[in-house]
């Protein structure tokens, strides 16, 4: 085996659920230091250090902060951007370093305290947490929203997901109750899952029916129960190193996790340019690519981590890979975002982290994807106790075509696929609606009409004709 061949030998995870809990820089140096001692290097001996970008607290050097905690003088350090894929991207880039000769170690690490920074604010008190950035830099976005889609309030996931979950259900003739039902079934073993994982934060199992009936709407048809939970205050780390290093380290064999390969893909960034709204083709191919890469297949895996912050993302990746959602082996290790927890960007951290401590467990292969944006970003990595594969690197192995979006229009379109929002009280506020132009294109339209609102939550409001009313900004449904 190549001496620079690198592998995965410390991983660590952290779940507080005391409130207020600490700031993202304590949770870094703490699963930080884990991971290093559990890899028996010397955290101050760290090459690199990358961290996730994290949305709890804009600090004024983040990897510089917790470079000094630990002693380290890294010469790589990296900040990423906002991205479900973040965690993938870094530790792609650390290994092909590694592979590459130019470093013999790397720590990729996230935190977030979103669920203290949600108690602080609910006390009245200000964080009084270390650092901060001044001025405060911009958020951390690769591409701002679109301007139409900001014009009709079209930018939290919570929205965007629910309307591609309505265009695949229509693709497939279900009826709004029989795709509840089945999201239920889907998503109710990975409750299971996540009661069993100490470090989940939501360990309660929950029936099928539960899930989709038992809490209020966010997005409809998504309910609360059924969504990633993001306030919650988690950390994970993992540290690669060349397989000389672990030699001298003395990390055994059976306890070194290999990245046999991974791919990246894009679909369009905005969610009404989608050539299909219900469907993914980028999956498809980042999913062939990083098998091809490790010189694998779906049927060699004997665990999956599918990126599961909404049950459309499942649902897509399924389709796209030929998976059966009931297949015995699960759709996660973790429990999946709504239940294991969705900390912001980093999830695949914590499902990386554990997918390597089955691996060393029980060796074998094992499967765990990321998704970034409004199901935009897709990584697919292959993990191994065995050696071997090509790494492969981030270049988008697939991008998609976008549909022109129009965003102003005035006259007949047909609903492609949509969503109610909901607020905190329950009560259904607007429809959203990504529509088909009858010359081609897309356009986004809200629908304020209560009566209107009942009826698109009652049946299946994709393929409605309707008639867009544009006032200058947005544009207005009513059929």
């Amino acid at each position: 085996m190549d001496p620079r061949t690198p592998c995965l030998v410390g991983a660590a995870q952290r779940t507080v659920r005391d409130q207020p809990g600490p700031e993202p820089l304590d949770l870094w140096e703490e699963v930080a230091r884990q991971a290093a001692r559990e890899a028996r290097l010397p955290a101050e001996r760290l090459d690199s250090i990358q961290l996730v970008y994290t949305d709890s607290w804009q600090y004024d050097s983040p990897v510089g902060r917790l470079a000094e905690r630990l002693g380290a003088t890294p010469r790589h350090r990296a900040y990423s951007r906002v991205s479900g894929t973040a965690p993938h991207l870094l530790i792609g880039e650390a290994a092909a370093r590694i592979a590459a000769g130019e470093l013999d170690s790397a720590l990729v690490a996230g935190a977030e305290a979103l669920a203290t920074r949600r108690a602080y604010r609910k006390a009245g008190e200000h964080m009084p947490w270390s650092h901060p950035a001044d001025p405060k830099p911009p958020y951390g976005w690769e591409r701002p929203p679109h301007p139409a889609e900001l014009a009709h309030e079209l930018f939290l996931p919570v929205h965007t997901y629910a309307i591609m979950e309505t265009a695949r259900r229509a693709a497939l003739g279900w009826s709004v109750a029989e795709e509840m039902a089945d999201r239920g079934r889907m998503m109710a073993p990975m409750t299971e899952v996540a009661a069993a994982n100490p470090h989940a934060w939501r360990r309660t199992v929950r029936a099928p029916e539960e899930l989709v009936t038992g809490s209020r709407f966010v997005g409809w048809p998504y309910t609360r129960d059924t969504v990633a939970v993001m306030e919650v205050d988690q950390a994970a780390a993992v540290v690669l190193v060349s397989s000389e290093l672990a030699d001298r380290l003395g990390v055994p064999r059976d306890q070194r996790v290999y990245l046999r390969g991974w791919a990246y893909a894009e679909d369009t960034w905005e969610v009404a340019a989608r050539p299909a709204l219900g469907s993914s083709q980028a999956i498809a191919r980042a999913a062939e690519a990083a098998f091809e890469r490790a010189g694998l297949g779906l049927d060699d895996m004997h665990a999956l981590d599918l990126y599961s912050c909404f049950a459309i993302a499942l649902r897509q990746a399924c389709d796209a890979i030929k998976l059966d959602p009931t297949d015995p082996r699960g759709l996660t290790v973790t429990g999946g975002l709504p239940y294991a927890g969705g900390p912001a960007s980093d999830y695949v951290l914590h499902s990386t982290a554990t997918m390597a401590g089955l691996l060393r467990a029980q060796s074998g292969h094992g499967l765990v994807t990321g998704v970034g944006m409004h199901l935009t970003k897709h990584t697919y990595a292959v993990w191994s106790s065995e050696p071997g594969g090509a790494l492969g690197d981030a270049a988008p192995v697939h991008t998609a075509e976008p549909v022109e979006i129009v965003s102003l229009y005035d006259g007949p379109a047909v609903v492609a696929g949509y969503t109610v929002a909901h607020g905190r009280d329950g009560a259904a506020e607007k429809g959203i609606l990504v529509v088909d132009l009858p010359g081609g294109g897309r356009a986004h339209a809200l629908v304020l009409e209560p009566a209107l609102l009942a009826d698109a939550e009652s049946r299946e409001l994709v393929g409605q004709a309707v008639t867009l009313a544009s006032d200058g900004k947005v544009n207005v449904a009513r059929w």
